[in-house]
């Protein structure tokens, strides 16, 4: 089965391309990535603090079903453009890996297609790489396909 979401990586840079179209509106793909009960729903994971808004920040958490947290993140949020773009540092918690900047840019393709395309930019090729050896490709593609899934069911109710 082919992967509907992209991940372009050039060999020895430190930066990836991930990159998906949606048969959605650019405004309710927007919405995915900013309302947090849409996020928490394709996501997995709980939103404890999403301020979009130069300056805001973020902080994601994940637990398993005996309560204890497997997975944190959070970042600061540098520039936010509504419907356009977000920028922003991505930092997952108690792991070896340094901050990462990301550039989230939001495409109008028509009135019922758009695309995102997320510029990430880790501090080192081999934080990259390392990043890239994990089951991410895969992971990015269950969390979009989960995102068209309930975005789109959220437009019909």
């Amino acid at each position: 089965m082919e992967l509907k979401t992209k991940i372009h990586a050039e060999h020895g840079k430190q930066e990836i391309f991930i990159i998906r179209e949606f048969d959605l509106p650019v405004e309710l793909l927007f919405r995915a990535y900013t309302e947090p009960e849409i996020v928490e729903k394709w996501m997995g994971t709980k939103v404890l603090k999403l301020e979009n808004k130069q300056h805001g920040g973020y902080q994601f958490e994940t637990s398993n079903p005996q309560g204890d947290v497997v997975f944190r993140a959070n970042g600061t949020i540098h520039e936010f453009v509504s419907n356009e773009k977000i920028t922003r540092t991505f930092q997952m918690e108690n792991t070896p890996f340094p901050p990462q900047i990301e550039f989230l840019e939001f495409e109008k393709l028509n009135n019922e297609t758009s695309k995102i395309t997320i510029h990430t930019i880790y501090k080192s090729v081999d934080f990259r790489d390392q990043i890239l050896k994990l089951p991410f490709a895969k992971g990015i593609n269950m969390a979009h396909n989960r995102l068209q899934e309930i975005v789109s069911n959220f437009i019909q109710s």
